[in-house]
């Protein structure tokens, strides 16, 4: 019996302060040395302790979804796509720096309750969490890596330095300032190096009072486990944006088994799709005009109901072959989620350098996402064949995202979200 969707569903500083610039990309193509004796307050976390980690996963779920609020009333029926553990973890490293109420509104924003989880358990867990992103995999790129840019004259603290290495191990570069627009084409270069070409000119406008930049760079490019084949996508599909518009797009296509369920509660469906090793791609499909509505229960636990409510069932689904990309000046969007003090004149940064002021002057973050059949190259032949099944084989749902959807990429080891994004039009790059 074929069922389809609409029949289940119908400026300038005080002279003082130096500038950081904290600045976070990733790219996601889915063509689907710390001194010796150096003093740390924070001890080698425990092998059989798990705890630190698994709550730092599960906050940055929830961390991920208060972000994508904000994210959204800033840009308003755009395309969103950011990567909340980059965001997260370069947060979490610039707190190492932070002292007094700098310090605490940084880690409060990011969710943890600083009475019942001390600081050093909050870094273990980030610990784990950027060592398992550095576990190499046969099957999936995923590489996520954090570089210091620093004034050369400025002097840091050894403890700083010490802990951004070991903890997060973060690259340390000497950088002439002096000469702004060398020192932003050395990063730039860095980034887009590190995110094989994908991310490009992520900072931008330097000036003399850059003291330093924080970048987090992530890269993640994998192959469906169950390639779409490309024979079979619909080279112009409609694609309904807002109320009305209507614009077309290359439309995937297959019929297979995946883990799928529909939440009568929030009025959407779930589909997941599996990436060949740990990946999953999860896409959410409300009921029309159901979307506000939905976004306004996504939290860790719905996302946990779902991972465990879905079940494996023949579908026959339509997904767009699109490219997107993000940009976003976080500097004007953390504040209104608590994180106040390290954009203004009442930073403390005394952590990193005790001889100059510090605040943060600008926090970008650059995202590019790319959907398309089989894998990281869109030529490469696979084993796994679309098969066109019968009249009187299984009965199976019709799911057709030809209208505003959300997808999300998780990990199925550490349970965490590595990208979150809505794709309002996905003919607009």
């Amino acid at each position: 019996m074929k069922r389809s969707v609409s029949d289940v569903l119908c400026s300038k500083m005080a002279s003082s302060f130096y500038g950081v610039l904290f600045a976070v990309s990733l790219c996601a193509p889915i063509y689907c040395v710390a001194p010796a004796n150096a003093p740390s307050r924070y001890t080698q976390p425990s092998s059989t302790k798990s705890i630190p980690a698994s709550q730092v996963y599960s906050l940055n779920t929830d961390f991920a979804f208060h972000l994508y609020h904000r994210l959204i009333l800033e840009t308003p029926s755009q395309n969103v796509f950011f990567s909340p553990m980059s965001v997260s973890t370069s947060l979490a490293m610039l707190s190492l720096g932070a002292h007094s109420v700098t310090k605490t509104q940084i880690l409060q924003g990011l969710g943890f309750n600083l009475t019942h989880t001390p600081e050093s358990a909050i870094h273990q867990g980030f610990q784990r969490l950027v060592h398992s992103l550095t576990v190499p995999s046969k099957n999936l790129t995923l590489k996520m890596g954090s570089a210091l840019f620093v004034k050369k004259e400025l002097q840091l603290q050894a403890n700083f330095l010490h802990n951004v290495k070991r903890l997060y191990e973060a690259e340390v570069f000497s950088t002439d300032f002096s000469n702004p627009s060398i020192a932003q084409a050395r990063i730039n270069s860095h980034v887009e190096k590190k995110t094989q070409g994908k991310v490009v000119d992520i900072i931008q406008g330097l000036d003399l009072l850059t003291a330093m930049v924080l970048v987090n760079h992530i890269f993640f490019k994998a192959k469906w486990e169950k390639p779409f084949y490309p024979e079979y996508t619909r080279k112009s599909f409609p694609f309904l944006v807002g109320n009305q518009a209507t614009v077309h797009v290359p439309m995937m296509h297959q019929k297979e088994q995946f883990a799928f369920g529909v939440d009568a509660e929030l009025n959407c469906f779930v589909l997941q799709m599996d990436y060949r090793g740990d990946a999953v791609a999860f896409f959410v499909l409300p009921g029309k005009g159901k979307m506000r509505q939905l976004e306004q229960t996504l939290s860790a636990r719905t996302l946990r109901k779902w991972s465990r409510s879905l079940q494996k069932r023949w579908i026959e689904v339509f997904i767009p072959k699109f490219s997107i990309s993000a940009s976003y000046s976080l500097e004007a969007i953390l504040p209104k989620m608590g994180i106040q003090n390290a954009f203004d004149k009442n930073a403390d940064f005394s952590g990193i350098t005790k001889r100059d002021s510090l605040q943060v002057s600008k926090a970008t973050h650059k995202a590019v996402l790319d959907v398309s059949e089989e894998g990281t190259e869109a030529t490469a032949a696979t084993a796994t064949k679309f098969i066109v099944r019968s009249k009187d084989g299984p009965s199976y749902f019709t799911v057709s995202f030809n209208r505003t959807f959300l997808m999300m990429i998780t990990n199925k080891a550490i349970d965490s979200i590595f990208f979150l994004g809505k794709v309002e039009n996905p003919t607009k790059p």
